[in-house]
């Protein structure tokens, strides 16, 4: 695991009218601070990274279809520097994802679904001066290969 990052299985709690699962709460090891929430989805086969933050922690999670997430330590200084870490999250397996500061991240949608991913990041985004700093999703800088669809619109 990249140094830094933690995850939490969620459960899910059904009964005869639906069911319930928290993501993420105050009083779990893995919560900072709140900044905002935010969902975005992702249509099949669509990639959507790299991008990373210097100021805030992700705190994410897939609520509906399957995503593949794969993070890239770029900390000269980690222990964990270079590594990479790959996850299947979503209904078939529902897990909170927390990536620190200068891991890059990013997903892809997998399956023949729309995919949607709610986000609570340690800070609210700063539309003045945003802390996101991107890469292409084929960039050479990652060693990473998300079989990306030519014709599919990525990043």
């Amino acid at each position: 695991m990249i140094d830094g990052v933690k995850i939490k299985n969620l459960k899910v709690i059904p009964d005869e009218r639906g069911w319930l699962m928290e993501i993420l709460r105050c009083d779990d090891d893995i919560y900072q601070e709140f900044g905002q929430v935010y969902l975005t989805t992702a249509y099949p086969g669509v990639v959507k990274a790299w991008h990373l933050h210097k100021k805030q922690t992700d705190n994410f999670t897939c609520v509906h279809g399957m995503m593949k997430v794969a993070l890239y330590d770029s900390r000269e200084d980690s222990p964990t520097y270079g590594e990479i870490n790959e996850f299947f999250i979503g209904d078939r397996n529902p897990m909170l994802i927390s990536v620190p500061p200068l891991v890059y991240h990013g997903f892809k949608s997998v399956g023949d679904e729309t995919a949607f991913f709610v986000s609570v990041p340690t800070l609210a985004f700063n539309y003045d001066e945003p802390d996101e700093y991107r890469l292409d999703p084929d960039t050479d800088e990652i060693p990473y290969d998300w079989i990306l669809d030519e014709n599919k619109k990525h990043g």
